[in-house]
């Protein structure tokens, strides 16, 4: 009677959720040995590639985003548009510090 449609979410076995964790707890080590480490100017890059990866992660996993409507996908979208966009006004302003 009614044209209601479903979303059935693909749900993941036991087994990826924890490789998913694993992974994160891995790469959560990693962002603490770069941390540590004096890569100068690439260690803030560095820490932004992984979490970027962690939250790829956490987003297509955790979350069920790739079996979300594409109308909730070009939200996502433009809210990581926005994200970069502060990321880039932030070090750029970061950059200009004098620095003694």
């Amino acid at each position: 009677m009614s044209d209601i449609s479903h979303n059935h979410h693909k749900t993941h076995g036991y087994g990826v959720y924890f490789l998913v964790w694993f992974a994160l707890m891995t790469l959560t080590g990693i962002t603490v040995a770069v941390a540590g480490i004096n890569f100068g100017g690439l260690t803030i890059a560095t820490a932004l590639i992984i979490a970027s990866v962690k939250t790829y992660l956490v987003l297509t996993i955790f979350m069920h985003l790739r079996s979300e409507t594409v109308v909730f996908k070009v939200f996502i979208a433009v809210a990581m548009f926005f994200l970069i966009i502060s990321f880039i006004l932030l070090f750029t302003d970061y950059s200009f510090i004098v620095r003694n």
